[in-house]
């Protein structure tokens, strides 16, 4: 299903026009922007600006914020967006864990949930985990303890901390498809979870990660498990490793995991959960999650977004706006073979950057694993002439001082072999963090309502 209850009345908003006018409104934030100003910047009349003003006040997306003296008569109206009128799930499914956030209109957390998970446990394990991973966040943040579904999202902290949410078990006492906790520093234990007395595994035995704040009483989730029953909710988007088809949310052979191939996740989670669901590939969400991310994001229009985690990939944005390809084909950098009759790799081929680069951190080898993303970093400013290399995923973000300086080396070395004014690409660390992928997948839904991407 492509529509819904729930977020849909924001989902039909999506125009133009429209998302000119929330986009400044957004980045107006608290002091706020007034009608001639909208007018002004965005080239519509005045009169377009007051009908689409006034439609986003009816439908609670925007408000006033005071009034300002103007140069002339009376003072003016100042307009804001109400960020809590919308929210959107990102989900980030990684090989060995899953992380997703619940955020509002303003890309701010006010979610989370991180659990253990094993992507080849099939796909009904899989789905069911993040079917009801949505479901807990969901009710955690926006339904009230009474099991009623709230019409705005629980406030953000005044702090800026993620609002604590606890981990209930299903209604269902279905078995959560995943393992015991993985270390905050190491890989998820072999050693599945202990049965309960009592009967099948709890949810809640998942333990909150060390820097999360104590867990909340725990909260229903939303009556039927069926997330259209939250007005503001938008959807839910999900990153993960390709390949596989953003536009019609099929996966194809993901690397390592070939039992998905043709498995078509989108549909599978909207008949589960009711809301419009994306599916991308985890680097092209985390790049989408920098060029929508306003402020946060890189102050160029070209740069290539290099993950290194379980696997190793790209997310490339062009011209402001991420290349996916025809068919979600771009952005397979770790599959590029520099090493000929190298050591294999998962994919089935020999020598790419991936299975070096990964052979090398297993060993401990960090400046030679930074050397050979270096050279794939260097192949893309080559090819692409991008203006900043950006790094992430948890591996880069153990040793981010080590992967900077060893892939800027290697840039620095490609520079001075062809000469020019303009110098190396800059290398730096991408920001957002450990969550930076599944902010960047709830705005696969977010980002077209402020005309800021095709999240889907």
């Amino acid at each position: 299903m492509r529509g819904g209850a729930g977020g849909a009345n924001l989902l039909a908003l999506r125009s133009h026009n429209t998302a000119l006018v929330l986009d400044l409104l957004r980045g107006a934030g608290a002091e706020g922007i007034s009608r001639l100003e909208l007018a002004e910047r965005t080239g519509l009349t005045p009169q377009a600006v007051s009908k689409i003003t006034a439609r986003l006040r009816e439908r609670g997306l925007a408000a006033e914020a005071g009034r300002r003296a103007s140069t002339g008569g009376k003072p003016r109206t100042v307009l804001r967006l109400v960020p809590e009128a919308g929210h959107a799930i990102g989900v980030h499914l990684d090989r060995d864990e899953l992380r997703a956030v619940l955020v509002d209109l303003d890309g701010a957390v006010v979610g989370e949930r991180r659990v253990p998970l094993d992507l080849g446990a099939g796909a009904d394990a899989v789905v069911e985990a993040v079917a009801g991973t949505a479901r807990e966040l969901t009710a955690a943040t926006l339904c009230p303890p009474d099991g009623s579904v709230a019409a705005v999202s629980t406030p953000r902290p005044p702090d800026g901390s993620v609002a604590a949410v606890s981990t209930p078990r299903p209604p269902d006492g279905s078995v959560a498809a995943v393992s015991t906790p993985r270390p905050p520093d190491g890989p998820v234990a072999a050693v599945s979870t202990p049965r309960p007395p009592d009967g099948p595994v709890a949810a809640a035995s998942t333990p909150r990660p060390p820097d999360s704040p104590l867990p909340a009483a725990p909260t229903p989730r939303p009556p039927d498990g069926n997330l259209a029953a939250a007005p503001t909710l938008l959807g839910l988007g999900v990153a993960l490793p390709g390949p596989l088809d953003h536009v019609r949310g099929v996966l194809h052979r993901v690397t390592g995991f070939p039992e998905w191939d043709g498995f078509p996740l989108r549909d599978a989670l909207e008949e589960r959960l009711g809301v419009p669901v994306v599916v991308d590939k985890d680097t092209n969400a985390a790049a989408l999650g920098l060029t929508a991310g306003g402020d946060r994001g890189p102050a160029t229009a070209s740069f290539a977004y290099l993950h290194l985690g379980t696997g190793l990939g790209a997310g490339l944005v062009i011209g402001g706006a991420v290349h996916r390809g025809a068919r979600t084909g771009a952005g397979e950098f770790g599959h590029q073979v520099i090493q000929l009759d190298g050591p294999p790799c998962t994919c089935g081929a020999r020598g790419c950057i991936e299975a070096l680069c990964l052979a090398a951190v297993g060993r401990g080898d960090l400046a030679e694993a930074a050397r050979v993303l270096g050279a794939g970093a260097a192949n893309l400013a080559g090819l692409l002439d991008i203006d900043l290399v950006l790094l992430g995923g948890r591996t880069v973000a153990a040793a981010p001082g080590a992967f900077v300086e060893g892939v800027g080396a290697v840039l620095d070395a490609r520079a001075r072999r062809e000469g020019g004014r303009e110098g190396a690409v800059p290398v730096r660390i991408a920001p957002g963090g450990a969550r930076g992928v599944a902010e960047g997948a709830a705005q696969l839904l977010l980002a077209p309502l402020f005309g800021r991407g095709d999240g889907g």
